[in-house]
């Protein structure tokens, strides 16, 4: 749900630059789902993990849409 108050609109199947990178090495992500909490899973390991917006928005560096805007 895309609030107005919102840094970063994440939407399913995204990809977002985190800025610490996993134990893995990978610093890519693919948002889940998007709602008050977000789930992703690592491009390098495919590990999913669930953060708050928050927290999220915090350790966003960038987000890559999957589908071009309309």
């Amino acid at each position: 749900m895309p609030g107005k108050f919102f840094r970063y609109q994440y939407a399913e199947g995204d990809i977002v630059t985190m800025k610490k990178q996993h134990p893995c090495g990978s610093k890519q992500w693919e948002v889940l789902s998007a709602e008050s909490e977000i789930r992703f899973k690592c491009c390098g390991c495919g590990h999913i993990a669930t953060l708050s917006r928050n927290n999220a928005e915090k350790s966003t560096v960038a987000v890559e849409p999957s589908r071009p805007k309309e």
